[in-house]
């Protein structure tokens, strides 16, 4: 028999033992401090330690740090960095199998926070049921899916007794729903101490789409001052005391987003996203009472860029800029607007990444799904994703994992085991296939 079909025989025989490490995983309610849900307190320190154990019992050497901002300060301003971010009982893992030292080397990571449960749950949020099919728990899909997925992928190969020629890293980070400084901690820390892989597989949920690039996300807040007076009063002209509504200001602002919209729609698109670039409205805010015009407006915002779209930085200052130019261009159409300009405060800047699509890994990953008879779709993630530092430290990387996107952070958070089990063969496949093993 193959050892290719030993591996894919293995994991078809011990799909309960990939369901056990995915349900222990969502069992361990690891909510990002951020949150602060009381409910579960635990942070991410638990299910760090019983991943050490599990990869220390499949033979990986492993290394468990809490990332310290202070060490990271060279990297203030860029993607991730937060000064005084608290890691204690926050730590970073990471797993190395050494292969022969003739292959290629492969990254596998995943952050293993998750967002606080919320309400409306059917399910219990951290109890990892299963029922018709799918596993229930927050986690599931984003991204603990994905992490149970690599690392059986390569305890499959392990079982199959195939010796690798490259070395296999598995690194699980804290902190990436609230910003991403436990990646930033990780390519850091590989940079450092030369453990760069020659390629990066980020398991997050792609529906298992090939995902060779991410957009950047900016959260603005546009701040837009009026002036107070009653409501179901006559009003002068503003020059001599007359209030004037915030709202109303607001409203010119709403139009012309969507004008600028529709350039966007078709400057700021690439082949592999499905939708376009654009600023999105997420919260309008304004006024104080039911008789007073507003005298404040805010409007916060979304917005989304492209990895050639990047600063010096590879951020999103470019955007930032042009963004802030319309809301100056829109002001000049109003005369209040042009003595009293809005201000934009900039709340996030979640940085970009993009592998070539003909790049060989991406190949890989395309002929590796190929090979378990599933159709390699290329599709890049409208969202965030943490590729950015693997990319930027020098890693080709991919987005690739179980799970449907849009799942991640509802109630009822889902992964469908099928799916499941077919992410473990096509990794395990691209494990093979670029790190090269040993023929019987």
């Amino acid at each position: 028999m193959r050892q290719k079909d030993k591996v894919l025989n293995w994991i078809d025989e011990n799909e309960d033992k990939v369901i056990t490490l995915l349900q222990d995983m969502l069992q361990i309610a690891s909510v990002n401090p951020w949150f602060e849900d009381d409910t579960y307190p635990t942070k991410e320190k638990n299910i760090q330690a019983y991943l050490k154990n599990y990869l220390e019992n499949m033979g990986f050497e492993t290394q468990l740090w809490e990332p310290d901002a202070a060490k990271l300060a060279k990297y203030e301003g860029r993607a991730g960095y937060y000064a005084g971010r608290d890691f204690t009982d926050r730590p970073n893992l990471l797993g190395t199998i050494k292969g022969n030292g003739t292959g290629n080397s492969v990254l596998l990571t995943g952050h293993v926070d998750v967002v606080k449960a919320g309400e409306g749950w059917t399910k219990a949020p951290f109890g990892g049921e299963v029922e018709d099919g799918k596993i229930y728990g927050r986690g599931a899909a984003d991204m603990k899916g994905g992490i149970a997925a690599m690392i059986m992928a390569v305890q499959a190969i392990q079982a199959a007794d195939v010796k690798l020629d490259g070395d296999v890293f598995i690194g699980t980070v804290a902190d990436e729903e609230a910003g991403g400084m436990g990646t930033l901690a990780l390519a850091d820390f590989l940079k450092e101490n030369d453990l760069l892989a020659d390629a990066c597989i980020l398991t997050e949920a792609t529906s298992l789409n090939i995902a060779p690039i991410s957009r950047g996300i900016l959260w603005g807040r546009l701040i837009i001052e009026g002036r107070s007076g009653h409501i179901e009063m006559p009003q002068g002209d503003w020059r001599t005391g007359g209030a004037v509504d915030a709202i109303d200001k607001m409203h010119l602002y709403l139009d012309q987003f969507k004008r600028l919209n529709a350039d966007w729609a078709v400057k700021k698109v690439h082949s592999l996203l499905p939708i376009p670039c654009q600023i999105n409205i997420a919260q309008v805010n304004a006024g104080e009472y039911p008789t007073s015009f507003a005298n404040h407006g805010e409007i916060i915002f979304n917005a989304q860029y492209l990895p050639h779209e990047r600063d010096e930085l590879r951020m999103g200052g470019k955007v930032k800029q042009e963004i802030s130019d319309f809301v100056s261009q829109v002001a000049k159409l109003d005369p209040w607007l042009a003595e009293h300009p809005p201000v934009i405060e900039w709340l996030v800047d979640a940085d970009c990444a993009e592998t070539n699509k003909n790049h060989p890994f991406v190949r890989n990953m395309a002929a590796s799904l190929r090979e378990i008879n599933e159709y390699p779709m290329l599709e890049g993630i409208c969202a965030h994703t943490d590729m950015g530092w693997f990319v930027n430290v020098g890693m080709p990387t991919i987005n690739f994992g179980p799970g449907e996107p849009r799942i991640a952070h509802q109630v009822d958070e889902y992964i469908p085991i099928d799916e499941l089990i077919r992410a473990t063969k096509a990794l395990a496949m691209a494990i093979l296939n670029w790190c090269g093993y040993e023929r019987a």
